[in-house]
């Protein structure tokens, strides 16, 4: 298999893989030798970027999928300098005198790495918080070597538009790629035209849910917790999720190749984010950037259309 295609993340100097592997809910569940495996194959095959979050809430169980990811990978003995790691962090726990740096250090000491190549800003549900105070303190992170980019997830293209003004203003960079919910059933949003206005000047996305939490491959008995569901549309993709299984079949593929497969005609979409928790998952999606070249993007374009759940229900402007 080739090695993946690497695009760059909106004007930064950061090249990351057109897949890329996430860590919530999936190495808590592998066992350890197979983890280490499934992630030497990974980067053999040209994945670079690994999504990495502490996902602990306060007064939820904790979880140490990322202190499981930083164990997998000292054991797996890839050299820092031959992956990216994306962080999270967390408006609700952002400081108004230290900012991000608490977190970002506890994420440094959780995942065992001392840099991140970029860091994704969780949900704006924070309205006590300045994107100004945002935007200066990423910056001081930039300048002082802890970060090289940075983005949002599921942020509005307003707010966005925000965050590049107030950075424009300040002389600094700002948000580079907002990870986005885009999958066959939830398009309202990335294929709308307010985030096309953005993409069109140069701004990126990564793609993320692409599977639904597994619902999109067939598996509508949901044993994990996943995603949010905006719009409501859960439902209505479950229900559609046996003709998603037919028409692979048709093509000769699985469901889960073909719905990686559809994120990957976005122009915008630097890397697809997805999970993993066995080997044959891993080979079944990496082999998703040879079904576009097979079938191509329009038509897969096409076969995807009755798929799409939440047109006319999500506000393509975004939360």
């Amino acid at each position: 298999m080739p090695a993946l295609p690497r695009r760059r993340v909106g004007t930064s100097d950061v090249e990351v893989s057109l897949l890329s592997l996430g860590s919530w809910h999936t190495y808590d569940r592998m066992d350890f030798a197979d983890a280490v495996t499934m992630i030497r194959t990974a980067v053999t095959a040209g994945v670079n970027l690994f999504d990495v979050g502490v996902y602990g809430m306060p007064g939820k169980p904790p979880v140490f999928t990322d202190v499981l990811w930083g164990a997998i990978m000292r054991a797996s003995g890839i050299p820092r300098d031959e992956y990216l790691v994306s962080a999270k962090l967390w408006i609700e726990g952002f400081d108004d005198e230290r900012g991000f740096r608490p977190q970002l250090r506890n994420a440094f000491l959780r995942g065992g790495f001392d840099h991140a190549d970029l860091v994704i800003l969780g949900d704006l549900r924070r309205a006590d918080v300045e994107l100004e105070d945002l935007v200066d303190d990423l910056s001081g992170l930039r300048r002082a070597g802890l970060i090289r980019a940075w983005g949002v997830n599921n942020w509005s293209a307003g707010n966005i538009r925000r965050l590049q003004r107030i950075a424009e203003e300040r002389g600094v960079d700002g948000p580079q790629v907002a990870q986005l919910k885009y999958s066959v059933a939830r398009r309202s949003i990335a294929d709308g035209e307010p985030f096309g206005r953005l993409f069109a000047e140069g701004f990126t996305m990564q793609a993320s849910d692409v599977l639904e939490g597994g619902i999109l491959t067939g598996r509508t008995d949901l044993t994990r917790e996943v995603g949010r569901d905006p719009g409501g549309i859960r439902e209505a993709i479950t229900r559609s999720a046996a003709g998603l299984v037919e028409t692979a079949e048709k093509l000769g593929t699985s469901a889960a190749r073909l719905a990686v497969a559809f994120t990957l005609t976005h122009p915008a979409n630097v890397s697809t984010l997805f999970g993993a928790t066995r080997l044959a998952q891993l080979e079944d999606n990496l082999a998703a950037v040879e079904l576009v070249e097979q079938v191509g993007a329009d038509e897969l374009r096409a076969l995807a259309e009755p798929f799409w759940a939440d047109r006319g229900v999500v506000d393509p402007e975004g939360p």
